[in-house]
């Protein structure tokens, strides 16, 4: 990307930015704007959506580096392999398939900023390679025998993912983490800022520059909405509806199903308890299927990860840690094993099973119901036998 086109990017970050009024989006502003100035690595953490990269841009915007280069790498987006190259570079002939030099990202963010998307999605090769080159500010191309040199880069970073639970797991380097968050900033979600939705909605509309508007019954369908998506959601049905309406006032029409069918507002906790406990019914019952409803509803993205692992915390709560005892639990045949093992793997959904290893699994809430008939049937079944032996 030139210069022309990271001004370009880094003036919409601030403009998208500043239009928010919630005290919480006003407070990360105001840390990215005083962290700005210096070198410190800062890494910037929320759930997908809510707007990470553009901290990053306001982070390289307001500092000294502005006139160098904003270079972004997604690291979830790339195999380790080809991680390690789009970083470092790599000299021509230094694996299969590379037919020339290649100048890695480190070198081309030289006296700017590297931004590091969804860095919680490295490898642990890669991030002691990272590791290491934060600790001696040194590059070496994949293959190279010439001697490492020296870049000047500041390094920001992103994640999704909870950093802290990924050191406990092992899958991510502790070491590595403290180098990164020297300055941590957490993005809210939309959900937890409402007061942004309407100017938010204002600016992404007087973007368009067609001077359509939204009704107030709309505006409120867009306040009592959960976003999963967060602001990219929101973006994405503003265009939408903006499309959809035939004249200059948008209605409930012009919104998606999903918008117009929102239930009353409820806190977030509250929401995805009862979420999670009406899932967790319908599957135990009979009435739901894992396949058809839950994972439809996480794909649509009516439902969150958080959503999934309560509902799995739940059932393996009922099996005592025992995730093949959900597949009976949850109606799944048993053949699902290793798919909703890797469904749950791909989605960061897994939860520690051994927290809930406290004794033997209980039985399907089914037969659990049956348990104490059939015991007393049992018993009544024993007396009998016992007073028709004392008979005798």
């Amino acid at each position: 990307m030139d210069r022309s086109s990271a001004a370009a990017h880094s003036a919409h970050a601030l403009a998208d930015l500043g239009v928010c009024e919630s005290p919480a989006m006003a407070d990360v502003l105001r840390l990215a704007r005083r962290a700005a100035p210096g070198d410190a690595k800062v890494l910037v953490t929320g759930e997908s959506g809510v707007g990470k990269d553009l901290v990053a841009r306001v982070l390289h915007a307001e500092s000294s580096r502005s006139r160098g280069p904003f270079v972004a790498v997604n690291c979830a987006g790339l195999t380790e392999s080809l991680l390690e190259s789009e970083l470092f570079g790599h000299v021509k002939g230094s694996f299969t398939g590379a037919y020339r030099d290649k100048v890695g990202k480190l070198q081309l963010a030289d006296h700017g900023t590297l931004f590091l998307d969804e860095v919680g999605e490295m490898s642990l090769r890669m991030q002691a390679l990272l590791l290491r080159f934060l600790e001696q500010g040194e590059l070496q191309r994949v293959g190279a025998q010439e001697r490492a040199h020296h870049v000047d880069v500041r390094i920001v970073a992103a994640t999704n993912r909870n950093l802290a639970e990924r050191v406990a797991a092992g899958q991510f380097r502790e070491d590595l983490l403290y180098r990164l968050r020297v300055i941590h900033l957490h993005v809210p979600p939309l959900r937890e800022r409402r007061a942004d939705i309407r100017p938010l909605v204002a600016h992404f509309a007087n973007r368009r520059g067609n001077g359509k508007q939204f009704t107030e019954t709309s505006l409120e369908l867009l306040e009592r909405y959960r976003w999963p998506g967060n602001v990219r959601e929101l973006q994405n049905i503003i265009e939408h509806a903006i499309w959809q309406a035939e004249t200059d006032q948008i209605g409930p029409e012009s919104l998606p199903p999903s918008v117009r069918s929102t239930e009353p507002l409820v806190p977030v906790r509250e929401r995805r308890r009862q979420i999670a406990d009406e899932l967790y019914d319908g599957l135990v019952s009979g009435v739901c299927s894992f396949w058809q409803d839950v994972h439809g509803l996480f794909l649509r993205r009516d439902i969150t990860r958080n959503d999934v692992r309560t509902l799995v915390r739940k059932g393996l709560r009922a099996t005592r840690g025992s995730y093949r005892g959900l597949m009976p639990l949850f109606g799944m045949d048993p053949q699902d094993y290793q798919r909703f093992h890797n469904f749950l793997a791909a989605h960061d959904c897994k939860v520690d099973y051994r927290e809930y290893r406290t004794g033997e699994a209980e039985d399907e809430p089914r037969r659990r119901e049956l348990l104490p008939e059939l015991e007393l049937r049992e018993r009544r079944a024993q007396a009998a036998s016992t007073s028709a032996s004392t008979l005798h």
